[in-house]
């Protein structure tokens, strides 16, 4: 539909003699509307699912084929696997509005009307009757179960000041105080944590699943309601906080399970979408990739590390937030320092521990140990891996060799870009090694300082080089210590970037 709302018909009688004929319009849910738009763009080759990122090849082709199942489906997964934002993009599907009665509270179709208020307004109103217009936004109602949530607030329930107010009998079906299920009447109606629904509420939702309907308590009525349900849940919440009862799990069509990035390069993209990167500052940053890929792989090292609680997962909102609080972190230093642009170190990632420790739940080792020393430990070996990543075969003996030789640095975190880098040009050979990362000398001072100091905590990570928690990267005094011992360096470390 391109015409705007303003010259949409008002009225029944107008509704009549436009395009939204009463053949098409009474016999189209709105399961058949999303089927019928999904195959349109499945057809056209428009994109679905707007702004959800790695489910292309798992997660979307089986909530495609629950759509077009007409399915009632749940979404299946750990925190932070983007549940609420695929059910929100399901807006993407409807029609750019639908006609309603004006006023109308369960918001009926004007050609086949649900409750006896929708009935009365057109025996008294006829082609007369007022008619307004839903748009997807409007079209799509959201709960978050908790429970303290009551069969009133999700069916309804009697209001004798509704009844006292308009002078009716207690049972009059006008007396009803609907809930959200009614009023989300022709939309989709979406339960988020689905597991934290007490049972007596779940078991409310089973006749508006079989039998399209709703029963109101103290109402001999029955309110045949046009939704389309879907609901997440965490396989956590199943022994935590609840469970979703047997018989209402039957009659769910579709469970569609989610998961976390597949590879690096996915999370990276998610998290470059979603993290407020692009602020206004009076700073220019430029995030290097090798940064990024740490952010990323510190998420990937938590959800294979023993001391993280892998039933609890580990969100991708951890490197969102890890990126936004380093870039943060090099905004700051570069302020005090006085510099127009910066880049992001290695530094400001552990500077943003705070972002990592209250996104992990630990195990009784890693409590045992603390959450600030498993943090770092999980961006020592991100960097390592990504280290790994970029210089696999390539050598770094002469650098190690500086520091053998009694050379030492320290890379404050509050030092400026200039002063830095003149210090890493005295290590022999680092700065000639920033090329695989796409550093060289003609890149800025803090990209430079960010790629050799990435390089040295590669070489600290893979215990070539030592550094102490003053950021002096000097030799490692353990390798000294075993080739004193025993005459010659490890065989371990003579194989690795040599």
């Amino acid at each position: 539909m391109s015409a705007s709302l303003s010259l949409l018909p008002r009225t029944l009688g107008q509704l009549r003699q436009s395009e939204y004929n009463e053949d098409r319009i009474r016999h189209r849910g709105v399961k058949d509307e999303i089927r019928e738009n999904l195959l349109r763009k499945l057809q056209s080759g428009e994109t679905l699912f707007p702004g959800v990122l790695g489910y292309e090849d798992t997660v979307i082709p089986q909530v495609i084929n629950a759509i077009l199942s007409r399915h009632n489906f749940i979404l299946l997964g750990l925190r932070g696997q983007a549940k609420t934002r695929l059910m929100r993009t399901l807006t993407t599907l409807m029609d750019e509005a639908i006609p309603y009665i004006a006023g109308c509270e369960t918001r009926d179709n004007p050609y086949r009307p649900v409750s006896k208020q929708a009935r009365a307004i057109l025996a008294e109103k006829g082609d007369d009757t007022a008619i307004a217009w839903l748009t997807p936004d409007e079209r799509y109602v959201e709960k978050l179960a908790t429970p303290d949530v009551t069969i009133a607030d999700m069916i309804g329930d009697i209001d004798p000041i509704k009844a006292a107010r308009h002078g009716q009998d207690i049972s009059d079906e006008l007396t009803i105080h609907y809930g959200l299920l009614p009023r989300a009447n022709r939309s989709i109606f979406a339960i988020n944590e689905l597991p934290d629904l007490a049972g007596k509420i779940q078991v409310g939702l089973f006749n508006i699943m079989q039998e399209g309907d709703v029963q109101i308590k103290g109402y001999p009525v029955r309110l045949p309601l046009d939704v389309l349900l879907v609901f997440t849940a965490n396989p956590e919440d199943y022994t935590a906080r609840g469970k979703i009862i047997t018989p209402l799990k039957d009659r769910i069509g579709s469970e569609i399970r989610t998961h976390y990035p597949d590879d690096l390069e996915q999370g990276v993209a998610i998290t470059r979408q979603e993290s407020w990167t692009r602020r206004d500052s009076p700073v220019k940053i430029e995030v290097p990739d090798f940064v990024r890929e740490v952010i990323e792989q510190i998420a990937f090292q938590a959800r294979e590390d023993k001391r993280v609680d892998k039933r609890s997962g580990v969100s991708q909102r951890l490197p969102i937030s890890v990126l936004e609080n380093v870039i943060s972190n090099a905004e700051r230093r570069a302020l005090a320092a006085g510099e127009l642009e910066t880049s992001p170190r290695i530094v400001d990632v552990f500077a943003a521990l705070p972002s990592i420790t209250g996104k992990i739940e630990l195990e009784y080792e890693g409590e045992l140990k603390g959450g600030d020393a498993v943090a770092r430990d999980l961006v020592r070996q991100a960097v390592g891996k990504v280290f790994s990543a970029y210089f696999d075969g390539i050598g770094f003996q002469q650098v190690v060799q500086w520091f053998d030789l009694g050379g030492s640095v320290q890379l404050e975190e509050t030092s400026a870009s200039g002063p830095l880098l003149e210090q890493l040009i005295g290590i022999q050979g680092l700065l000639e090694k920033t090329k695989p990362l796409g550093v060289g000398v003609n890149s800025s001072d803090g990209l430079r300082v960010a790629a050799a100091e990435f390089i040295l905590e590669g070489l600290y990570a893979h215990r070539r080089i030592s550094r102490n928690e003053d950021r002096r990267f000097a030799a490692d005094e353990r390798k000294r210590s075993q080739a004193a011992g025993e005459g010659k360096p490890g065989a371990e470390d003579r194989r690795q970037y040599q």
